[in-house]
């Protein structure tokens, strides 16, 4: 078993771990055993199946703050907040996948999708982000940082779902309007409904759990948010020009953002780029779910260079992001005699990010 295949293993098993505890907790209320079955399938259908980076990153994070090997209470504690993650992309993806009316989530049908479940899949969404509260108290009540996980937990499903809002009404799959797009609001979707959850949100619970405070001449978490939000941002516009420009066998799916309106960088910058006729053809064939008006807006793309864009802005994001983590002193940033923020923890993001190619 490869090493990587070993973390997986071992993370997945605390998975096994609060699982059982939330259903022991489940039955308790007196919940009968169809409601406890379902609740089971709910965890386990929703929850573990995807490639757990946010989740793993926690325990990373955790990891190179404190430079050494976790203890095996260290460990648990860091794969909670991990799997506390892992909950929250659930709730977020189950509902998104109902808004959007999605047909297939990590290679099956999504939840609301099978047999009898249909909307109850709200109720079910809801029960998994309070499973995030339930583990919380149960797991750090007696921690000092506890209070500050909460409300790590609370800002940034808020902030989530403030982006989800931008990203419904400004690109909903059936009514066109690109006059609506652009590469700021592109940038608020980012940050708010991806970047916030999907990188801060890692790496500040590890922050709290190793103790760092917010009380040194600079504040690590200010620091920490300045790297990983703009890092947040060139991964999904890597994301994106991947969807675009990235073959099936390479990022394992079919790239479907032109059809489903997305707005994504690729039609920002080409829209910003657009001499008045390939205005007009991105107007017509943008988000039509048809071949011929999909090729349209690829043969736009390509004539305005958005190949050359892309490694422009990647050279550039990926200066800024280094220059961003060298502010970071070399010894460490907090207060003295406590566990410090270490340059580390972001180039670890940065390398898995660079120049990748799925």
């Amino acid at each position: 078993m490869s090493s990587k295949a070993e973390k997986r293993a071992r993370f997945d098993h605390v998975f096994e771990v609060i699982r059982d505890e939330l259903v022991e907790y489940f039955k308790a209320q007196g919940m009968p055993q169809d409601a406890t079955e379902w609740y089971i399938k709910n965890l386990n259908y929703n929850v573990p199946g995807g490639k757990l980076n946010r989740g793993l990153s926690v325990v990373d994070s955790v990891e190179i703050l404190k430079g050494r090997a976790l203890t095996e209470d260290e460990y648990f504690k860091a794969a909670v907040l991990g799997w506390c993650v892992e909950l929250l992309q659930a709730f977020f993806l189950v509902s998104d996948d109902v808004m959007d009316s999605s047909i297939t989530r990590r290679g099956q049908p999504c939840w609301y999708r099978n047999e009898g479940v249909g909307l109850v899949a709200i109720n079910d969404a809801f029960i998994l982000e309070a499973a995030i509260y339930w583990l919380l108290k149960k797991h750090f009540r007696a921690d000092p940082s506890y209070i500050n996980l909460v409300e790590l937990f609370h800002e940034t499903s808020f902030q989530t779902e403030m982006g989800q809002l931008l990203d419904l009404i400004t690109a909903p799959e059936d009514k066109v309007d690109l006059s609506k797009f652009s590469l700021e609001r592109h940038r608020l979707i980012v940050v708010y409904k991806t970047a916030f959850y999907s990188f801060y949100l890692p790496v500040a619970l590890a922050m709290y759990l190793c103790g760092i405070s917010h009380q040194a001449a600079q504040d690590p978490y200010a620091l920490a948010s300045s790297i990983l939000i703009p890092l947040g941002e060139y991964f999904q516009v890597q994301d994106d020009y991947l969807d675009f420009a990235g073959t099936p066998e390479q990022i394992g799916k079919i790239g479907t953002d032109i059809v489903d309106n997305k707005c994504s960088w690729c039609v920002n910058t080409a829209l910003a780029l657009a001499a008045p006729a390939q205005r007009a053809v991105l107007d017509a064939s943008y988000g039509r779910k048809d071949a011929a008006a999909e090729a349209r807006v690829k043969k736009v793309f390509e004539e305005v260079g958005l190949h050359a864009k892309y490694a422009a802005y990647e050279e550039d994001a990926y200066r800024r992001i280094v220059g961003l983590i060298a502010t970071i002193p070399e010894a460490g940033l907090g207060a003295d005699g406590e566990v410090k923020l270490q340059r580390a923890v972001f180039k670890s993001f940065l390398d898995k990010i660079y120049k990748r190619q799925k």
